[in-house]
């Protein structure tokens, strides 16, 4: 088990800059620009690896589209910002829609200018000139120790959280209506060993949502899960729209005096779908029923804070603190929140029991 601030990131998102970055050329000066040599083949293999990608770019906008799309390479692009502003307002822009932190970012142009400017208000955001893109694919950042089945799909479903984020901005009525009106199923069981690869890949990408921001490798989770003294739950989302993927993990250690929540972490990207308390409401009722408190470890972080208020509104009470922001929580369980009414509640658990 490691501390996740002590491993340098992954990247989640591949910036790319256009005119003699993309491509050879000045689009606005001539047409005839050409895209860089095995570009294609280079997006598509980040695109393999989970890894998304966006544009800033100074240029006209229906113009680089035009010819990104006959490139046939516009699909590749979340959030592309082609506009006239600075390039760290545009990386910005970005990282909100992506809902990612600043320095899972890698951003390449081909102007030492605009990196300069770029890190100078987001020095998290590491920049790499263009010359060596044709060995981008070996950078230690973007390779994932696994590349799992929600990564290859993540693109996809960005792309289909961002039908969702339309249809909720044209919805007329109350925002549990509208969640209703997603069909969501949200399936917990325990989880097997082909689940692990994305376990790992959630303790290395999940920080808003992570209570404690300890990262566990795939033989630490193997290990976990085989144990007659732990339960190791992980949990998908989907709706209508499709699925969500593996976006909740939980490890509950069991002991004689009490039930002790020694990981809870959400995908951030279900944050708007008011699912963060089903899995926490769920163990607390496994807890109950077999007679027992909860405790759970939480370690305060600068992006956590969601992650604090649901322990506190689930009413768990602080038992320690050492002022260095680790705490220790526990609920005595006379009050737990139901389901939400607009998520069905799938639990396929075998139900260990601990001493």
């Amino acid at each position: 088990m490691n501390k996740a601030a002590d491993k340098l990131k992954e990247v989640k998102c591949v910036i790319w800059d256009l005119d003699n970055t993309m491509w050879d050329g000045i689009l606005l000066e001539s047409d005839e620009v050409k895209l860089k040599p095995r570009m294609r083949e280079l997006l598509a293999e980040l695109d393999s690896r989970g890894i998304l990608q966006s544009i800033a770019s100074r240029n006209d906008t229906e113009h680089a589209l035009d010819k990104l799309k006959e490139f046939g390479i516009d699909t590749y692009f979340l959030y592309p910002e082609i506009n006239w502003n600075a390039k760290s307002t545009s990386i910005d822009k970005i990282r909100l829609n992506l809902n990612i932190g600043m320095d899972t970012i890698l951003f390449i142009d081909d102007q030492p200018f605009e990196r300069d400017e770029v890190l100078s208000v987001h020095p998290e955001v590491e920049c790499l000139d263009v010359t060596p893109y044709e060995t981008l694919l070996g950078h230690p950042r973007l390779n994932p120790r696994f590349i799992t089945e929600d990564s290859r799909r993540r693109r996809a479903m960005y792309l289909e959280d961002i039908l969702r984020k339309n249809e909720e901005e044209s919805f007329e009525g109350p925002q549990e209506a509208f969640l209703s009106s997603l069909g969501m199923r949200f399936v917990i069981s325990e989880a097997r060993e082909e689940d692990l690869k994305r376990a790992e890949e959630l303790t290395i990408r999940t920080n808003q949502l992570n209570a404690t921001g300890y990262t566990y490798s795939y033989e630490e989770l193997d290990r976990i899960r085989r144990s007659d003294n732990h339960i190791l739950l992980v949990c998908e989302l989907t709706d209508k729209y499709g699925s969500y993927g593996k976006i909740g993990l939980a490890l509950i250690e069991l002991k004689e005096s009490c039930w002790h929540l020694k990981m809870l972490l959400m995908s951030c990207r279900v944050m708007s779908r008011g699912v963060g308390t089903v899995m926490l409401t769920y163990i607390m009722q496994q807890a109950k029923n077999e007679g027992k408190v909860l405790r759970a470890d939480f370690k305060q972080t600068d992006r956590n804070k969601m992650m604090y208020v649901t322990y506190r509104f689930a009413s768990f009470t602080e038992i320690s603190n050492d002022g260095e922001g680790n705490i220790l929580f526990e609920n005595d369980l006379n009050h737990i929140q139901p389901f939400p009414p607009y998520i069905d509640v799938l639990v396929t658990v075998a139900g260990k029991r601990g001493n």
